[in-house]
């Protein structure tokens, strides 16, 4: 079983959000999913409520010592895939569904409060060494906020961006939250459209991350050969100039959470 937490001190952030999106899209994509809440805010069972009994189903796990024997009993009825979700701040709750992810995804606004607040869950994720990565989320749709705030990340990590920045960004669009309003999650509430996309997109992207695989729809970058699709592009000045690609993730080279 793959256990997801996302995690961050800042509240607001779209962990809640992200978490049912990430559900629903692994459940449509095959995966045996559960929903964990840990928010005494109970943002996921007020959404279940709002659902009824409807898969993926969410459980409320408020002790940090029922996370574990929880994961474990989840595994043993099938669940392939558990998403953690927690409150903001750092509690032992959250300690400890970091401490049995195997990934910790830690979402971001794109602001200054936002960056400066994922060092907390940061020092958590790296004193059990565990993989994480950031997502963008609730970004505008384009400018140059979304770049500064995704290079301040990877200088906060020490890592190389494509190590550490999961993909795509997550454009805030009213979607996301008139499918939390109608017990949706936003690939059912608008699957044609292009926030449903984002999620299947990161879905793949966190499935990728975890298991090591390339993704199905890979974008090969021809000077490397890296079959990762993390590609950073800058523009160039004149139309006849290159386009300049950045170093894209290798599976050639060292493991991607060797440096926690």
């Amino acid at each position: 079983m793959l256990t997801i937490v996302l995690a961050t001190q800042k509240g607001g952030s779209g962990k809640s959000t992200l978490a049912i999106g990430l559900a629903l899209a692994a459940k449509q994509a095959g995966q045996t999913v559960r929903l964990v809440d840990t928010d005494p805010q109970a943002t996921l069972m007020n959404w279940q409520t709002r659902r009824g009994r409807a898969e993926p189903l969410v459980e409320a796990v408020h002790d940090a010592a029922a996370i574990e024997p929880r994961l474990e009993a989840l595994r043993a009825s099938g669940v392939t895939v558990a998403i953690i979700d927690t409150a903001g701040g750092v509690s032992a709750a959250t300690t400890a569904a970091i401490r049995y992810a195997d990934l910790c995804l830690i979402p971001a606004r794109p602001s200054a409060a936002d960056i400066e607040a994922t060092s907390s869950t940061l020092s958590v994720a790296r004193a059990w060494r565990k993989p994480f990565a950031f997502v963008l989320n609730q970004t505008p749709i384009r400018g140059a906020r979304i770049t500064n705030a995704a290079t301040t990340l990877a200088d906060e990590a020490a890592l190389e961006l494509a190590d550490v920045l999961a993909q795509p960004f997550i454009v805030m669009r009213n979607d996301h939250q008139d499918a939390l309003a109608a017990g949706l999650a936003v690939t059912e509430y608008a699957p044609g459209g292009k926030s449903a996309a984002e999620i299947g997109d990161l879905w793949r992207w966190t499935e990728a991350k975890l298991t090591g695989r390339p993704l199905a729809d890979e974008v090969v970058d021809e000077q490397t050969e890296s079959p990762f699709p993390i590609i950073f592009v800058e523009q160039p000045v004149q139309a006849e100039k290159p386009v300049i690609r950045l170093a894209s993730l290798r599976d050639s080279g060292p493991n991607w959470d060797a440096c926690l």
